[in-house]
């Protein structure tokens, strides 16, 4: 693989899932071989501490830009320039396509030979405005290879790009590490911790956004407890939505059958995920279609950890499950959907083995992150 400068604005300690995912793909590189240009995650001494805490920690050298948010701007640009000839780099992975892609002909002209742009779900809605997605048509030309989550996302995408830069267009996924992720992560402690033990549990993990689709579990559990009395919804995870939801919860009388864990530090996320019997998140899209899951790798990662699992029918979210063999998709948003095929798995634990034992073995054969890593070398 060639020496590679990544320019990124999701990196750690920024949470969220584009930022693990560029960090797995990093660890997995030469670290003598991949300089990270991104921007600083927050303002003001605590977010300093914490993000050159974290750089330190890491075996490949960091850049952090002064700005929370980088953009393609002339400034940005000369500093990536800058970077590219200071550290000798010849090829340039940028992290989230829009709109950083934009400063692909000028990393080109300062000598790099290989450019690769990673799309996520915000991308699939930049295709759908004229403004945005004229400026995508030029990312995709400035490029050598624009990569893609899933299906949805590379229609909607390459419809947006000339013929010959869709033709261009690679599969590159996030992955699951299949070693941090499984059947064994400690659920047992969480539930027994949380006074769950001898309860059927109904996990979702993710952040709290009105897209992942926690409101319509909570309307849901009306259903689910006439079926399963002692059903409970365990919601992991930190957001603005987590307000409306609590509200949502004792507005529609289940508040005893809901637990809400708040933020939780990335290595207890594994057992959390244990913690559960089924994994449910009905994500659904919104906006006209300009917020929509990309994949939705929790879904894989509760596969990993062996729970059959209940997807939503938004965007990219069906590529993480075989419907009818690791779960099911429902119609993101339907409560009714939603109760029917999470109260039928907690009912049928012979159902949910098969469906977990699939799921662990469809993670093992496609998602891992070692095959990914590869895939990304390669195009590098």
């Amino acid at each position: 693989m060639d020496k590679t400068l990544i320019v990124t604005n999701d990196f750690p300690p920024r949470p969220g899932g584009i930022q693990a995912f560029l960090h797995n793909m990093a660890l997995r590189m030469d670290p003598e071989r991949i300089v990270v240009y991104a921007s600083t995650w927050k303002r003001g001494p605590e977010g300093a501490e914490a993000t050159a805490a974290f750089d330190a920690e890491q075996p490949f050298t960091v850049v952090r830009d002064r700005t929370t948010m980088l953009l393609p701007t002339p400034r940005v640009t000369r500093r990536a320039v800058g970077l590219l000839r200071e550290h000798g780099c010849s090829s340039v992975w940028f992290g989230a396509a829009a709109p950083l892609g934009l400063m692909a002909p000028a990393l080109r002209g300062a000598g790099a030979r290989r450019i690769v742009a990673t799309t996520h779900g915000h991308e699939a809605g930049w295709a759908q405005l004229p403004a945005s997605r004229q400026l995508l048509r030029r990312i995709g030309e400035g490029t050598d290879t624009i990569t893609y989550l899933g299906e949805y996302t590379r229609s909607r995408i390459s419809a947006a790009l000339t013929p010959r830069a869709a033709a261009r267009m690679v599969q590159l996924p996030p992955g699951v590490d299949e070693k941090t992720f499984h059947p064994a992560s400690g659920g047992e402690r969480v539930r027994a911790g949380l006074g769950l033990a001898d309860r059927p549990v109904i996990v979702c993990v993710s952040r709290l956004v009105p897209r992942k689709g926690q409101d319509t579990l909570i309307l849901a559990m009306p259903a689910i407890l006439a079926r399963v009395p002692d059903a409970v919804l365990l919601v992991v995870g930190g957001g603005p939505y987590a307000g409306q939801l609590k509200k949502l919860a004792a507005e529609t009388g289940v508040e005893d059958s809901v637990r809400f864990t708040g933020p939780v530090p990335w290595e207890e996320l594994p057992a959390h995920y244990g913690a559960g019997d089924v994994f449910a998140m009905p994500c659904r899209t919104r906006r006209g279609g300009l917020d929509v899951e990309g994949l939705g790798i929790v879904y894989l990662e509760a596969s990993a950890t062996g729970l059959p699992v209940v997807a939503g029918d938004s965007g990219g979210a069906p590529d993480a499950v075989l419907d009818g063999e690791t779960g099911w998709v429902v119609r993101g948003g339907s409560a009714e959907d939603s109760a029917d095929r999470t109260a039928a798995l907690l009912r049928d634990p012979e159902l949910r083995r098969r469906m977990g034992e699939r799921g662990r073995a469809w993670v093992e054969e496609k998602w891992r992150w070692d095959l990914l890593a590869e895939r990304l070398k390669s195009l590098l």
